[in-house]
């Protein structure tokens, strides 16, 4: 799963593409990383699965043993060799689950590397993504304003201060109203 999505985003970031498309490349490098993110979660559930099925293997393994060395000591053959087939039958079960967890481990770390370098090509493919000739023409729209003397939306601390006393005059007022229809209530009664 990981290798088309790193194969994708390659392919995708070494493509000469118009603006447009690398918009809509970006969103899909930003599902990538999601898909990416999911993976690598149900990877460690999976792990964290086949270590509590390694830790009960152990447990049963350890029990069989303990019935074969009591059954030994009562000098009991057949449970003896019940309990030794059994014992072959868990430790069999006890190797393979440990190289599972193992393999497990190694795919989480693999997954979480190429998360990684997903997130960092997501990041680049971001920061350097050509701004579309709309874009720049408004930069250029916005910068000439602004050497005329005019001031450019969210950027004149006055006119903020303005607004914020504004808004502060008008919570005043509201406050103010309130106040008044209160105290009317409170003569009526």
């Amino acid at each position: 799963m990981f290798e088309r999505l790193r194969d994708a985003l390659r392919a995708a970031l070494d493509a000469a593409t118009p603006p447009r498309d690398l918009r809509d490349l970006v969103r899909q490098m930003r599902e990538a990383v999601v898909e990416a993110k999911l993976a690598v979660a149900d990877t460690r559930e999976a792990t964290a699965r086949a270590e509590r099925e390694l830790a009960a293997e152990r447990q049963r393994l350890a029990d069989a043993e303990r019935r074969g060395r009591l059954a030994a000591e009562i000098q009991d053959a057949e449970t003896v060799e019940v309990a030794h087939r059994f014992a072959a039958k868990h430790r069999d079960r006890v190797g393979v689950l440990e190289h599972k967890c193992a393999a497990l481990a190694e795919e989480v770390a693999l997954y979480e590397r190429e998360l990684a370098e997903m997130q960092a090509q997501l990041v680049r493919a971001e920061r350097d993504r050509p701004v579309t000739e709309a874009e720049r023409s408004a930069e250029r729209a916005w910068r000439d304003l602004q050497a005329a003397g005019g001031a450019r939306p969210g950027t004149d601390v006055r006119e903020e201060l303005l607004k914020a006393e504004l808004d502060r005059a008008a919570r005043e007022a509201a406050a103010d109203r309130q106040l008044k229809e209160l105290k009317k209530k409170m003569k009526k009664d």
